[in-house]
């Protein structure tokens, strides 16, 4: 998967990836998948940590909140490693996107050079709680469309990594994007996430090219019915909730 030995770099393997074409596809579809970015063994690490309640700051039950059937768990700090690092060195790659896309849609871009430094902005605001997720879904669980946005302070962008083999650890459980368009039909777009590979996509809107010039369309996301077997995924967001 990737060809990493152990304790390659996570900024490393960040930086293998051709950020220009995954920009391009970001750009074009609102999703693009990174080169690997997790080994086998480090998705499996990552994935047990869900049974240690002392790592998370809270557990939602997604049934009982109307949110689909399944549960995820937010990361408490001090994080794992793979967590943190994965966090900071995808935040500047995803930086100029974000920024392309402020600037196209007539938006301020109040994100700065590095992630400490947003979470600062966050923190200050009252958007103090991490927001590092793990989510965990057996058969018949699924996600309702939904963004995650948390307070006023958003990034524009953010990753979900698979922890588990589609089609070998698990079936369904699709990733599930939606788009509205101004007067248009919405536009659906499923993705299966390889074990260890990340999905950049959009939090909330992006823009598009309309009549006179850009606009924004909502995007919406979730997770397809699991049909067999168990579905881990760590969700990377890049703004705190208050």
């Amino acid at each position: 998967m990737g060809g990493y030995a152990e304790g390659t770099g996570y900024a490393e393997r960040v930086a293998d990836g051709d950020w220009a074409a995954i920009g391009g596809e970001v750009d074009a579809r609102g999703c693009a998948l990174t080169p690997p970015l997790l080994t086998g063994t480090e998705c499996a690490d990552i994935a047990d940590l869900y049974d240690d309640v002392r790592r998370f700051r809270s557990t939602i039950d997604m049934e009982r909140y109307r949110f689909g059937a399944g549960q995820y768990r937010y990361f408490a700090e001090p994080f794992p490693g793979p967590v943190a690092e994965l966090r900071e060195a995808l935040y500047p790659r995803l930086l100029p996107i974000a920024r392309g896309w402020a600037a196209k849609l007539g938006r301020p871009a109040p994100w700065p050079d590095t992630l400490p430094e947003w979470l600062d902005l966050c923190h200050a605001a009252g958007q103090r709680k991490p927001t590092p997720i793990l989510l965990r879904y057996g058969p018949e669980d699924w996600n309702a469309l939904h963004r995650d946005l948390y307070g006023d302070l958003v990034f524009p962008l953010q990753v979900v990594i698979g922890l588990d083999e589609p089609g070998a650890d698990y079936t369904g459980g699709e990733f599930l994007m939606v788009e509205q368009r101004a007067r248009a039909q919405s536009r659906g777009t499923s993705t299966l996430l390889p074990r260890g590979r990340g999905l950049v996509f959009t939090t909330r809107d992006r823009p598009v090219r309309s009549s006179r010039g850009w606009s924004a369309a909502p995007v919406r996301h979730g997770v397809s019915v699991v049909r067999s077997g168990r579905r881990r995924t760590l969700g990377l967001v890049f703004h705190d909730a208050a």
